[in-house]
């Protein structure tokens, strides 16, 4: 299956109702990863379990903690039944209601399912705001909280080669050069 068309490109921004009717600007490259998924039908048993397990990984892995991931998750469904949907499975992230289509289409949501349902995908986006991976997968809910998991681990990992050495403890020759430097000041 060819990789998905928005891999390796700056995601798209847009602006939808969430769950209580207000407009949630959705808005890549703030510094943190997002992790966005586009799932069928709130209340629904695959879409209750998939929402689930974002929440439950928000409060019990390290790795979601730790990066400060957002986490975004976006249906056709109404705001009325987003937010029913939010309050019963106490959501603690914005759910999204897309019933215009207009992050589906910025997203390229399709199908799913020999065109039976909206496709279940979901899209991690790097701090700078660029989509480095997409997992379509709508049979399979449990496997999106799992691939944003790896795909945390794998940009800590690339945040933690980037940065520099931050140990300033003072090696054995940059002691003596500053006790050299001290004696010189003081003489």
């Amino acid at each position: 299956m060819a990789p998905h068309p928005l891999v390796g490109k700056a995601a798209p921004s847009f602006a939808i109702p969430d769950s209580d009717g207000n407009t949630y600007e959705f808005k890549p490259g703030q510094g943190k990863p997002i992790a966005l998924f586009f799932y069928p039908e709130s209340g629904s048993y695959g879409c209750t379990r998939e929402a689930c397990q974002f929440r439950d990984a928000l409060a019990e892995k390290e790795i979601y903690k730790r990066s400060n991931v957002q986490v975004v998750g976006v249906s056709p469904d109404s705001v009325k039944k987003q937010k029913e949907f939010v309050e019963k499975q106490k959501l603690t992230y914005p759910v999204l209601s897309d019933e215009k289509r207009e992050a589906h289409k910025a997203y390229h949501i399709g199908r799913g399912i020999f065109g039976l349902t909206d496709a279940r995908t979901t899209f991690v986006i790097d701090g700078q705001g660029n989509v480095r991976d997409a997992l379509d997968a709508t049979m399979n809910f449990a496997a999106h909280a799992k691939f944003v998991t790896k795909w945390l681990d794998t940009l800590a990992a690339e945040e933690a080669k980037a940065e520099p050495a931050t140990d300033h403890t003072p090696t054995t020759e940059s002691r003596e050069e500053l006790g050299a430097a001290a004696e010189t000041v003081s003489a």
